[in-house]
């Protein structure tokens, strides 16, 4: 009897375990708690860490790398460059067999930049190197197992931009007040060169204008395409409109004709005339009144001088009175000089073919100059005039199959421009211009 009530109580027991355990099997599967993936999300311990991002420069990681920037100095080769690090000999016979049109090491330049890529070891070995010519281009020299060479260009970003000013006193006093280029400057001076004359502009001129800025990583470069001027001198209105008929880029008025003339007016970016032609000059430094048949610019030693046309180079060298000096004969008509320069620029003498713009030589005070300045001269069929005021024919004007295309596109420059307004003058001493 006794063991029968042992019997019964451990099978009581036994039933509530497991009872016990149907429960917590009926819990654990039910949608009292979560499904078996989100239980294991909820559950799972969080691992955090830091991502670092490895840095990239000229598409190269170079964390484990030691990087050296410098600029070209002067005399310096190609290969002087390398000469405080280790590249082993087969890359140096390489470096010989490179093509020109790949890159000509005769061409690398005073002050232009460099970086070199090298590793962290005792001999400093040598991984690339990298010449910048200018802001757009590079070329990437890898010096590790055998030569690769990549030539490169960074992004360009041109952005529209327009520009307005009221000038109170001068130009460049304007010009500098609103943090424009020279660049700029001079492109839009050349533009009008023929139809205004900057040294003689008065208070209350003023301008408009819309241009294209070119951008790298950020930082302007340098200035694009002029898409529209308006310039008011004296109360009279001049509009310039950038029109292309198959010739290249020129700037037209709202007739149609031509703004360019055969020659440039200036053959130096705009500065101050010093000394304008005379047939009765006091000389600075003979003292004495003679005549000066040439117009002066000042400017700074080193500042280039540029052709203003086309043409031939008839004599460049060294005179006692015109220092370092060039002539150039554009035509059967016109001939110009350019005197005082420090030194005459590379492969111009006499026989060389020269363009419009190119540069020629260097401002200096060379020969009979007592500071640094550009003389130059002008003639025409053989006789010296006064450069500023010669009669030039102008560029050809709009052709006829191309008149339609020009005033349309014109008009829609000529609106743009219209709806730019002037700043205000609040203050007649102060120099008022904007920009955006």
């Amino acid at each position: 009897m006794q063991f029968l009530k042992s019997l019964k109580g451990i099978s009581i027991i036994v039933a509530g375990v497991i009872a016990t355990l149907g429960a917590v099997y009926w819990l654990f599967n039910s949608n009292m708690l979560v499904s078996e993936g989100e239980y294991e999300s909820d559950i799972t311990i969080p691992l955090e860490m830091d991502i670092i991002e490895p840095t990239l420069m000229y598409g190269m990681v170079v964390d484990s790398l030691h990087m050296t920037e410098g600029v070209v100095k002067r005399n310096q080769r190609f290969t002087d460059l390398l000469s405080d690090y280790y590249v082993s000999p087969e890359i140096y016979q390489q470096l010989h067999f490179v093509p020109r049109n790949i890159f000509d090491f005769r061409k690398i330049a005073v002050n232009k930049k460099y970086t070199l890529l090298s590793g962290r070891d005792s001999l400093k070995s040598a991984k690339a190197i990298i010449y910048e010519p200018n802001a757009i281009d590079y070329v990437i020299f890898h010096l590790e197992d055998t030569l690769l060479v990549e030539v490169c260009q960074r992004e360009v970003v041109t952005q529209e931009k327009t520009i307005t000013g009221v000038i109170q006193s001068s130009l460049s006093e304007t010009i500098e007040d609103l943090g424009i280029t020279h660049e700029l400057t001079n492109r839009f001076v050349d533009i009008f060169a023929w139809q205004v004359d900057f040294q003689r502009l008065q208070k209350g001129d003023k301008f408009k204008m819309i241009y294209e800025e070119n951008i790298v990583d950020g930082v302007t470069i340098g200035v694009g395409k002029i898409n529209g001027v308006y310039f008011e001198h004296f109360d009279n209105g001049y509009y310039a409109f950038p029109f292309d008929q198959g010739e290249g880029l020129d700037y037209f008025d709202e007739q149609g004709n031509s703004l360019r003339k055969a020659l440039l007016k200036y053959p130096i970016e705009f500065t101050r005339i010093s000394s304008r032609y005379s047939r009765n000059r006091f000389h600075p430094v003979r003292k004495v009144y003679r005549a000066h048949l040439g117009t002066d610019f000042a400017a700074n030693t080193g500042t280039p001088i540029r052709s203003v046309g086309d043409g031939i180079i008839l004599e460049a060298q060294y005179k006692s009175n015109n220092g370092n000096y060039v002539k150039v004969r554009h035509n059967a008509t016109y001939t110009t000089q350019y005197l005082h320069m420090s030194k005459i620029a590379s492969g111009i003498k006499p026989g060389t073919r020269v363009r419009q713009g190119q540069t020629i030589g260097y401002v200096g005070s060379t020969g009979l100059a007592n500071g640094p300045h550009l003389c130059y001269r002008f003639w025409k069929n053989g006789v010296q005039v006064d450069a500023l005021k010669v009669d030039l024919p102008p560029s050809q004007p709009i052709k006829d199959e191309s008149r339609d295309a020009f005033f349309q596109t014109a008009r829609g420059i000529a609106d743009r421009l219209d709806r730019i307004s002037f700043p205000e003058v609040a203050d007649e001493e102060e120099v008022i211009a904007s920009g955006r």
